[in-house]
């Protein structure tokens, strides 16, 4: 019964679309926040803005730390800072960081072990496309770094400071909390 669940559930999921990971999300919301304020910041404050819980930033940026892109400090000065050169560091890289897949489904139709060759061929052929879907993706990102990302953010119009987001976000907790990210 539990598998059939899970079967349905990744279905029901391919179905609507695409699986797509929100850590690559989250961890360039992050690192933007940590490049623009130029100082740590704790889990707390950093979910804050991104509009999640403490936790799950942290979850992530233990992705980042790994990589070497941030670091933590304990203390009344703790909490994340950004040890990379945000003008060299890639969404390529942090995509990598976190172990992105932008492109997957956990859903494959048809049966391996059957004599058809539609029917035994095209979970993999698909999973071909899938993969070079990401290194598609991954490629692109290569071009793009966290400063790049700060600077579109920072000569849009009407863009928010850091403290006014964290008074939207908290403003609107409750729809956000309605969503299920993955």
């Amino acid at each position: 019964l539990r598998l059939r669940r899970r079967h349905r559930l990744a279905l029901r999921a391919c179905e609507g679309g695409m699986i797509v990971d929100s850590s690559f999300n989250l961890a360039v919301h992050a690192l933007i926040c940590l490049s623009h304020s130029g100082r740590s910041l704790s889990s707390e404050a950093l979910a804050e803005n991104i509009c999640t819980n403490p936790t799950r930033v942290r979850r992530v940026l233990a992705g980042l730390k790994k990589a070497g892109m941030v670091e933590t400090r304990e203390g009344l000065d703790g909490g994340y800072r950004l040890t990379a050169d945000p003008a060299t560091l890639s969404l390529r890289q942090v995509a990598e960081a976190v172990n992105t897949r932008f492109v997957d489904c956990a859903w494959h139709s048809g049966d391996i072990d059957r004599d058809c060759s539609i029917c035994s061929g095209m979970a993999g052929v698909m999973d071909a496309l899938y993969r070079s879907m990401n290194e598609e993706c991954t490629a692109y990102l290569s071009h793009i770094t966290i400063t790049d990302i700060e600077t579109q953010l920072f000569t849009q119009k009407g863009v928010l400071q850091m403290d006014e987001a964290a008074t939207v976000c908290r403003d609107r907790q409750d729809s956000v909390s309605s969503y299920n990210l993955i």
